[in-house]
């Protein structure tokens, strides 16, 4: 009887105790989580290879197009935020990283306007690409403010590093005729060209490393809780890109060094939260502009000296990923 009497009263003192230690803790709860996301995605898109003319008449002397149509991607992001957006201002970071697996992306074009005449096009080859190395990383700070009770901002600066790595293998090519053999001057490209195939052959490779900081503005909501769907948009011309080609067939190789194209990128998400746990579906569009800056080349095993002309680079690229997040 007596331990039938004494073990409500130990029941009631524990239930007592803690229920007073989870009110304190409650009460103790920082106001910041910390975060950690698993992805999974592909890019939709192009990569650009320029050379600016000198002394050629086209817009271009050289563009090369390398796809990624699609690659797929998986990643992980790391965050710390306040807990709730809606209770007061406050501080967040963020740092994602995407690798990219390797395989066929599709086909990559080489173009060129050589002649010295007129802006025909004079050269074009198409390859297989294969997409070798796909990293991407992005850092990211900023404040995030409630706009009365359903809406919240978010100003913010973002750092980026993106490398990409293509080979370009087997396909075709079609080249003009000279007219004149100690001139730049050329036939129509359809007036019995040369052809070549590259069937079995590696023809080219290609590498960019991007750099680049910008500003950026994130709004959204939680007013349909569990659902909530952010918009957001990037801007900069700080960007930078180091680049590397290797061409094969002719033992050509050329570094450029450019920057100052224009940073865009608009992005809209939406999520799905289920306790400690969130799941999103999130799009963006990445665009940087031509850049230009300095191209040298080296044939064989010689030194690196300035090539004529100036280089260019660019990139346009769709991203769509799914991603499980777990706050602590």
């Amino acid at each position: 009887m007596k331990n039938i009497t004494v073990l409500p009263v130990l029941v009631i003192i524990v239930c007592a105790i803690t229920a007073n230690n989870s009110l304190y803790c409650q009460e103790k709860e920082s106001a910041y989580s910390f975060s950690l996301d698993h992805c999974f995605g592909f890019v939709h898109g192009q990569v650009l290879e320029l050379v600016y003319p000198e002394n050629t008449a086209g817009r271009l002397l050289s563009e090369l197009r390398w796809d990624m149509k699609p690659v797929f991607y998986f990643g992980m992001t790391t965050g710390l935020g306040r807990r709730d957006l809606m209770g007061g201002p406050g501080f967040f970071s963020d740092l994602a990283f995407k690798y990219g697996i390797p395989g066929d992306s599709g086909i990559m074009e080489d173009r060129d306007w050589m002649s010295v005449e007129n802006g025909n096009l004079t050269h074009f080859s198409s390859h297989t690409n294969k997409t070798r190395e796909f990293l991407w990383m992005d850092a990211s700070a900023g404040a995030s403010f409630p706009v009365k009770t359903f809406f919240y901002v978010k100003p913010f600066i973002i750092g980026s590093w993106m490398r990409f790595s293509f080979t370009g293998r087997n396909g075709s090519g079609k080249y003009a005729r000279k007219k004149d053999p100690f001139s730049e001057t050329y036939y129509s490209i359809d007036d019995n060209p040369l052809l070549n195939s590259y069937e079995g052959m590696e023809v080219i490779r290609y590498t960019q490393d991007w750099l680049l900081i910008a500003a950026g503005i994130k709004a959204g909501t939680k007013a349909l809780l569990p659902f909530s769907f952010d918009l957001s948009f990037k801007i900069s011309p700080f960007t930078y890109c180091a680049a590397v080609d290797n061409h094969l067939t002719t033992n050509y190789t050329f570094m450029d060094y450019t920057g100052w194209g224009l940073y865009l990128e608009p992005e809209s998400g939406l999520s799905l939260t289920a306790g400690r746990f969130e799941f999103s579906m999130n799009f963006l569009y990445r665009y940087i502009g031509q850049t230009r800056g300095l191209t040298y080349m080296k044939y064989g095993g010689s030194s690196y000296s300035i090539a004529g002309g100036e280089a260019g680079a660019g990139l346009s690229l769709l991203d769509a990923r799914f991603l499980i997040r777990m706050k602590f």
